[in-house]
């Protein structure tokens, strides 16, 4: 899907350049066989040039978003690299110590705790990158009746553990009434919903309190939404955060790591389930919310 896009730029891009080759080549040819009629030359010359200009503006358009497309890749590819490096270091650093040193029980003990840390941080990396791949699908593969107060309270949970918080640092309420079940599937969903913990999580700082809400939000729709009081996003940036690699390029964002693909996924989930996602903040500082709304299944 990346490469289609790319490859239709640099189309668009080519069919440009030449369309701007062209317009010069006819506006010399012009010149020469109606140079006896300047009045007519000089409408013809104000029109090419107009055209002229035109191609040339929309030229450094289209090269202005390759460079930046090339940049979120290349970002991606860098961020991939450390999130799949990092963990691999650290449990071969572990498995030489085990190898090499007599270690007590006590010890061995916590070296298995951190290297399984470190697997289980591997394979989200794995499957974050898999599961972005398979979203470009128009539909989920799998339709079964799903209970959002359930799947939400498990991701809440799964969430707090892995991230070492305390109990009350990421807090549920199901404000639905009951009407909380949805028709899609379940994997995709927890993956959606465990991908907007994580990112508020990570993006709360020091001092991490996190609010998870389920809401009937009218029209036969469901919405799960969570609240952070971290770094907040500035207004321009709240539509650009759900594409594919972006990440807000300055600012204590920028020192998160992380493949910019969370909340691209959290979107792709929410419209294959004929839903929405977006984002709300007052700004840096202040905190965000999230929101993925679903349709409610029809009842059996």
């Amino acid at each position: 899907m990346v490469k289609g896009g790319r490859r239709k730029a640099k189309a668009v891009f080519i069919t440009l350049g030449v369309c701007v080759v062209i317009l010069t080549i006819a506006l010399n040819i012009t010149w020469i066989l109606l140079n006896w009629r300047t009045g007519l030359l000089l409408v013809l010359g104000v029109v090419f040039f107009g055209l002229i200009i035109t191609g040339v503006v929309l030229n450094t358009i289209f090269l202005i978003r390759e460079i930046r497309r090339n940049e979120h890749h290349d970002a991606f590819i860098n961020a991939v690299t450390h999130e799949l490096k990092t963990p691999v270091a650290s449990m071969r650093l572990y498995l030489q110590t085990l190898q090499s040193r007599n270690v007590t029980e006590a010890k061995q003990r916590e070296f298995y705790d951190i290297m399984l840390a470190d697997s289980d941080r591997l394979m989200g990396t794995i499957e974050q990158v898999l599961r972005a791949a398979r979203t470009s699908n128009s539909k989920p593969s799998l339709q079964s009746r799903i209970d959002l107060h359930d799947l939400v309270s498990e991701c809440v949970e799964l969430s707090r553990l892995r991230h070492q918080l305390q109990k009350g640092s990421v807090e549920f309420a199901d404000l639905s009434g009951g009407r909380s079940v949805v028709t899609g599937d379940i994997d995709e969903l927890k993956a959606a919903v465990s991908n907007l913990l994580d990112n508020a999580i990570k993006y709360s700082g020091s001092t991490v309190h996190i609010a998870a809400e389920l809401a009937s939000t009218g029209s036969n729709h469901v919405a799960v939404r969570v609240r952070d009081s971290g770094v907040g996003i500035p207004p321009s940036e709240l539509k650009r955060i759900f594409r594919r690699f972006y990440r807000v390029p300055s600012g204590i964002a920028l020192r998160v790591k992380g493949t910019g693909l969370g909340l691209f996924i959290v979107r792709s989930v929410a419209e294959r389930h004929g839903g929405r996602a977006w984002a709300e903040s007052d700004g840096p500082g202040q905190g965000s919310t999230f929101t993925m709304e679903l349709p409610a299944a029809r009842n059996a």
